[in-house]
């Protein structure tokens, strides 16, 4: 058997020989040895973890060097997915014992936290070195916040142009780094919210970025909100022309500019899903920082800040345009029904001011609650004319969707329960139509509005 200090030293050596790989592809001058060489350094870290080690920090590094400098699709998408393969055999962050069938049901799972492992977000990201700061100029080391608040704000700026360059590789690039740092993020957050503990949650790499002083939060988050809404309009444009129209200048080959196009596709539609996800973990964090506080268990050291839904709430309302364009991106049932009861309750006339002596009345801010509302003629009326009849269309569709899709799953073990629910679901949302008709007789139904009624006539027929 091979002793540890020899088997220690072979690594060593291989990575040494990778490392030196990566090197010699830094200085060549031709293209497309670099390129060779580079991909060679790909396959030769991806089989070395084959042994059940993880890379290196340098190894690490440069990996993630090729990703942010990468200049062909082949290098930009095999960095991406060998950093992404990484983390998903060498977590950082992970619960012991949740893989384990051997494990007892009833053992706490325990929080375990790989200090030493390689990071590409910086830890405390307000007690940077400025050897950090130094390598991420480079391209080379972690990224700071300031770095990440850069690589959002060019999001959004070149999504919000009217068309790409198609030659142009830096915005796929830009894309795919930031689904990286999504995965990241996600990895750390997931297993410290599934805690339920606060100060485990608070750590979180995520909390620590929004929390930093190198950052302006609010631009941040109207940023993602802006790339959201830009990501859905692109898409819908590109379904129908899914190539793009190639520039002039373009030196490419009309196959590699076609391929080019359809992998910028792809990237746009997860990059789409990236940002929902990073926008559901901040709410869930927003969430576990209200729970904490109402419970005590919050310290001076946790700086308030504003929580992500009242900034989606605030832009949806100065922009009511971007109501629709921003519900069709989010997929997250139980955050869509937030936002839009939130959003209808911010509008809907509230019942007069009683006294105590008056007789008891609590308002249902639900989406129940709200579909009750529109039985009111004036209400209805006055809603109306506040955020205007297709923007409530989209509303109380977006609405029916997410609350269907979460009462069938809820009440998947009570047929007889679930199947009342359901149907008094639909008779609501019917009714809530049927006012808003009645209130403006000149009003025409939205495709999405039809595809719900349909959706709530036909549960009322099969349950019923």
């Amino acid at each position: 058997m091979e002793n540890p200090s020899s088997s220690e030293r072979s690594r060593a050596g291989i990575e040494d020989n990778m490392l030196a790989m990566f090197d010699a592809s830094e200085t060549k001058d031709a293209h497309q040895d670099a390129l060779d060489d580079r991909i060679a350094f790909i396959d030769a870290v991806r089989a070395s973890c084959e042994h059940g080690k993880p890379p290196t920090s340098k190894i690490f590094g440069a990996v993630f060097h090729m990703l942010r400098t990468g200049k062909s699709l082949e290098l930009i998408v095999g960095s991406y997915k060998l950093l992404v393969d990484l983390d998903k055999h060498f977590p950082r962050v992970y619960l012991s014992g949740t893989d384990d069938s051997r494990s007892s049901s009833n053992s706490p799972s325990k929080l375990v936290v790989v200090k030493e492992a390689w990071s590409p977000i910086i830890d405390f990201v307000d007690k940077a070195t400025a050897v950090s700061e130094a390598g991420d100029k480079q391209s080379g080391g972690s990224l700071d916040p300031s770095s990440f608040q850069v690589l959002i704000e060019g999001l959004a700026e070149v999504l919000a142009e009217t068309k790409f360059e198609a030659a142009s590789m830096e915005p796929l690039r830009n894309m795919l780094i930031f689904q990286y740092l999504v995965v990241v993020f996600e990895d750390d957050f997931l297993p410290r919210n599934a805690t339920l503990n606060w100060s485990m949650q608070r750590e979180s790499l995520l909390s620590l970025l929004l929390g930093s002083r190198k950052i302006n939060y609010k631009s941040l988050m109207k940023d993602c909100m802006a790339i959201m809404c830009q990501l859905s309009q692109l898409l819908s444009e590109l379904s129908k022309h899914p190539v793009l129209q190639e520039s002039s200048e373009s030196k490419l080959s009309k196959s590699c500019h076609t391929a080019l196009s359809l992998a910028l596709l792809g990237i746009l539609k997860d990059t789409c899903v990236s940002m929902e996800k990073l926008l559901v973990m901040i709410m869930d964090l927003d969430m576990a920082r209200k729970k904490a506080d109402i419970e005590g268990r919050t310290t001076r050291a946790d700086s308030p800040r504003t929580p992500l839904m009242d900034i989606i709430l605030d832009e949806l309302a100065y922009n009511k345009d971007s109501v629709p364009v921003f519900l069709k991106m989010v997929s997250e049932p139980k955050w869509k029904l937030e936002i839009v009861v939130q959003y209808l309750w911010k509008y809907i006339t509230k019942p007069s001011v009683r006294t105590r002596k008056s007789n008891g009345h609590t308002e249902d801010a639900t989406f129940g609650g709200a579909l009750k509302c529109f039985s009111n003629i004036t209400g209805t009326k006055s809603l109306i004319k506040k955020i205007g009849v297709d923007v409530v269309q989209f509303l109380l569709a977006h609405g029916f969707q997410a609350h269907l899709s979460i009462l069938s799953k809820g009440n998947a073990g009570d047929k007889q329960g679930g199947n009342s629910a359901l149907v008094d679901l639909c008779q609501a949302f019917i009714s809530a139509f049927d006012s808003l008709r009645s209130t403006n007789e000149h009003m025409e139904i939205l495709s999405m509005g039809k595809e719900a009624l349909f959706t709530a006539a036909t549960i009322i027929s099969v349950k019923s």
